[in-house]
């Protein structure tokens, strides 16, 4: 079995930075559109979600970084453009978006896309022994399937 520079089976290294490129490339979308919404809210909550949007993409911004440096640890290329990110990305661009309840909407499915994502990188990276990949997956996923949950529960009535 051949191992990249720290140890990982290297076709299980390559299944996982692709998979880590798809994931890179639905959150910066994701990332575009919390901006946008941050951006272009109005209404009567306009407060309170122009802070929860930012709150939203600051973090957003924070993973991509780590998302990003991973698949640099494994040995490979992140990409790095919009063109190659729209491609690949089940997050699809949402522009003028100023409706609280479809910008909300639209951060929930976001979500349930990420996540399908995530786990299915979990599930490699245990396969590969892969403990930073694993790390990083297990700490994304309850605090998006949390986010989940509280976004649904402002929609309710």
């Amino acid at each position: 079995m051949k191992t990249n520079i720290i140890g990982i089976d290297q076709k299980l290294a390559s299944a996982l930075a692709d998979k880590l490129n798809l994931l890179l490339a639905n959150y910066q979308i994701f990332y575009m559109n919390a901006r946008g919404f941050h951006w272009n809210i109005k209404g009567d909550k306009f407060f309170e979600l122009h802070l929860k949007f930012e709150e939203l993409y600051n973090d957003s911004l924070v993973k991509i970084d780590e998302i990003a440096e991973r698949i640099l640890t494994l040995g490979y290329t992140p990409l790095h453009s919009y063109t190659d990110y729209l491609k690949v990305s089940g997050v699809k661009e949402l522009i003028n978006i100023s409706n609280g309840k479809k910008a909300i909407e639209s951060i929930i499915n976001g979500f349930s896309k990420i996540i399908k994502i995530e786990r299915e990188i979990f599930e490699l990276s245990g396969k590969a022994n892969d403990e930073g990949t694993n790390s990083l997956m297990s700490d994304y996923i309850p605090q998006q399937e949390k986010l989940i949950w509280m976004y649904s529960s402002y929609l309710k009535k």
